[in-house]
């Protein structure tokens, strides 16, 4: 019985501790996708639930999306803004402000296109694509999606693409090159050579 105790404690301990982290790490911006009314037909009448598509990101470089189901609206807004803090990742981004390179992104049916844009262009992307270039921080950006409209799919598509992402810096470290090497224009090999 008293180990019982023991390990509750340790639990309350260390539920804690994560609490404190979660306090430490920077303030994130969320924004609500989606939020999807269901009923169950019982036999004493209808039982509404409800399931919220929540983007999370802290607008320089980070994002992750989560949903969450509950009886009320706001405890299926806070399950999906936790559990999309858990899925986070980290994107590169160009001069902080878009992306280095093209990319497709797929989800089952939901593809989507992904363009790199020059600085005053702004996010061009519909709905659930733009909460999450807005929360990851790209500032200038073409997307389009083709194929399903569904706004899971949709974000879990944009997510794919981010995933591809790879940064100079990244390439040239992988390829054991510098990065001056990798950015160099194949017009001016052409010339040297």
């Amino acid at each position: 019985m008293a180990e019982r105790e023991n390990r509750r404690d340790d639990r309350g301990q260390r539920g804690g501790d994560r609490r404190d982290r979660a306090e430490e790490t920077p303030e994130f911006a969320d924004r609500l996708v989606a939020i999807n009314r269901v009923s169950k037909t019982v036999k004493g009448g209808k039982r509404f639930g409800f399931a919220a598509l929540v983007v999370v990101g802290d607008q320089r470089g980070r994002v992750g999306f989560g949903k969450g189901k509950a009886k009320e609206v706001p405890e299926a807004i806070r399950k999906a803004t936790e559990q999309a803090k858990r899925q986070m990742i980290r994107v590169p981004l160009k001069d902080s402000r878009t992306l280095h390179h093209d990319m497709e992104g797929r989800h089952g049916a939901g593809k989507v296109v992904m363009r790199s844009a020059v600085a005053g262009t702004g996010i061009i992307a519909g709905g659930p694509m733009r909460a999450v270039f807005e929360m990851l921080g790209v500032q200038d950006v073409v997307a389009k999606s083709i194929g399903s409209q569904n706004p899971y799919n949709m974000i879990r598509a944009t997510i794919d693409g981010l995933k591809q992402e790879a940064s100079p810096r990244s390439v040239a470290q992988r390829r054991g090159k510098k990065v001056a090497d990798i950015l160099k224009k194949p017009e001016a090999e052409a010339v040297e050579a």
